[in-house]
């Protein structure tokens, strides 16, 4: 079984760490080496996803992974994201992050110095989802992460630039798919019977059929 570390950052599995597990356990069983994350919050899914990436294809993969980066964020909230506070109450991590280095913790700077032992694998881009997703070559793309924008139209938007464009049998894995006040479930529910897909309670998955 596979760890999930946390690297003293926020994670939407901090409270659910068995769905960190999860995830790192469905990658190493389809052992996918062109990795598309999109909603990287703190880079902490992203730098366990990069770890495991790297020990499968033993150094030979690719990740990229798509955010605001905190632009946005606060105004767009209760309708796309997880409230998250981006105030750091431990006096520690403040001392890391504030006076060490000197960054936001969820802004690209940072995730990418995270990131940074995998600089020559990794494209961490800066923006909306449903611009950058009509620039990214997907062809490659064996597994996305669909955790961006949460919102029907967000998530329809973006699985309709992914199943576009992805090869087939590629996987989408959709973060919060039951969680009833976003868009999420409705979005892929209108697509669910056109691809091969599997309820996994906080997960859906998607195999795209062509």
């Amino acid at each position: 079984m596979n760890k999930f570390k946390f690297y003293f950052r926020k994670s939407s599995f901090k409270k659910d760490i068995k769905s960190g597990i999860f995830l790192l356990n469905l990658i190493s069983e389809i052992k996918p080496k062109n990795f598309l994350e999109i909603g990287v919050l703190e880079g902490v899914t992203s730098r366990n996803v990069c770890d495991l990436l790297n020990k499968i294809n033993r150094g030979n993969f690719s990740y990229i992974g798509i955010d605001l980066f905190g632009d946005n964020v606060i105004e767009n909230n209760s309708k796309e994201f997880t409230p998250i506070s981006y105030k750091i109450n431990n006096p520690l991590k403040w001392l890391y992050f504030k006076v060490i280095l000197r960054m936001r913790p969820n802004s690209k700077d940072c995730v990418e110095h995270l990131l940074k032992k995998y600089k020559n694998s990794i494209n961490i881009l800066k923006g909306y989802s449903k611009d950058l997703l009509k620039e990214i070559d997907l062809k490659e793309i064996d597994f996305v992460f669909l955790d961006g924008g949460h919102s029907f139209e967000t998530v329809k938007e973006d699985l309709r630039l992914l199943i576009l464009n992805l090869k087939k049998d590629s996987i989408i894995l959709c973060d919060d798919y039951n969680v009833h006040h976003y868009g999420v479930k409705k979005a892929i529910d209108e697509i669910k019977n056109n691809h091969k897909f599997k309820d996994l309670g906080r997960f859906a998955f998607l195999q795209i059929r062509k």
